[in-house]
């Protein structure tokens, strides 16, 4: 790792902690400011991130190819733009990490950005909290997630990851949805399990409390993440909570490993994808060229850890479970 905020100890803990032990008082331990992103300046800190260039879809047949081009990726006004465009590119099919050698071109029909922490910072155990607005339109797929810096028990999805914010096809038709806006819900999703198609993941939907568009305004999410136990809140209102048993890995390397695969340290990513099969098939499905094109816009990123938990987090965390 080339940060000291990286965290690496191994988990020494061989069964789940009892989250209703784990209470906050006013003398409690707090969370400590590790890392952040103002994007106060004008240009992509290329300290902090590194922006991916691939053309290969991201595995969903998503049809942008991401690039590092300041068409793409802006710093303006305090805030990071993420664009997404109309215009036919070539470039590499794949990131480095799982490319082929050589790495073939490919072409796609959109261009858009998305930066990675992959190389540069990793943490285990933390609460990450951003200010963002997502682009509406059907055929739109914005997100800030987070994957494993190393493969530690093996790949995707056996050594997980974690969905923070994805925003699916906004504003478009939704039957299902609360609100006369059409589709106001975000989604947070955790990928687990073996290896395809024995993969598997859990997921939750959420609207802002006035059942707004997301896209009509910034709005923060929060991400609380300890020891066996992940907490997702928007806007400061909790809506899902996910404990250790809920969770799995089928790598031998997780024997006696309540917690597995999820205390590992995890890399920081945010992208603005067009199409995909997530998006593509549903609601009023395909791609409407008049979302294009797209911003996504971000305000801050921030990263903390609890001050005198670094090796668990639980001890900053509520112990009162809240509501689905």
């Amino acid at each position: 790792m080339k940060t000291g905020f990286s965290i690496v100890l191994a988990a020494s803990v061989m069964s789940a902690p009892t989250y209703a032990n784990v209470e906050t008082s006013g003398d409690a331990p707090k969370w400590d400011l590790v890392w952040s992103d103002e994007f106060d300046g004008t240009e992509l800190d290329r300290k902090k991130w590194k922006p991916e260039k691939s053309c290969w879809g991201g595995g969903n047949n998503e049809r942008q190819c991401y690039t590092g081009r300041k068409e793409n990726i802006r710093v303006e006004n305090g805030q990071l733009r993420l664009i997404a465009r109309e215009e036919r590119f070539t470039g590499p099919d794949r990131p480095p990490e799982i490319a082929a050698m050589p790495n073939p071109n490919t072409t796609q029909p959109f261009t858009s950005g998305k930066i990675r922490t992959r190389g540069i910072a990793s943490w285990r155990y933390g609460k990450i909290e951003f200010r963002a607005k997502p682009p509406k339109g059907q055929g739109t797929w914005p997100a800030i997630w987070m994957m494993p810096e190393k493969d530690h028990y093996g790949p995707w999805p056996l050594s997980g990851e974690i969905d923070i914010l994805e925003g699916v096809n906004l504003g478009a038709t939704c039957t299902e949805c609360e609100g006369t806006v059409g589709e106001n819900r975000m989604l947070s999703a955790i990928h687990f399990g073996d290896k395809p198609p024995k993969n598997t993941h859990i997921h939750k939907r959420v609207a802002p409390q006035n059942l707004a568009l997301p896209s009509d305004d910034f709005h923060i999410w929060t991400f609380e993440w300890g020891m066996g136990l992940m907490r997702f809140y928007l806007d400061g209102r909790q809506y899902w909570e996910v404990t250790a048993d809920q969770l799995y890995t089928g790598s031998p390397k997780a024997k006696g490993n309540p917690v597995a695969p999820f205390d590992q340290p995890f890399y920081l990513m945010a992208n603005l994808a067009i199409g995909g099969k997530l998006s593509e098939d549903s609601n009023d499905k395909g791609i409407v060229m008049d979302s294009i094109p797209a911003e996504f816009l971000i305000d801050w990123i921030r990263i903390y850890q609890c001050a005198d938990d670094r090796e668990t987090g639980l001890a900053c965390m509520q112990g009162v479970k809240g509501e689905d």
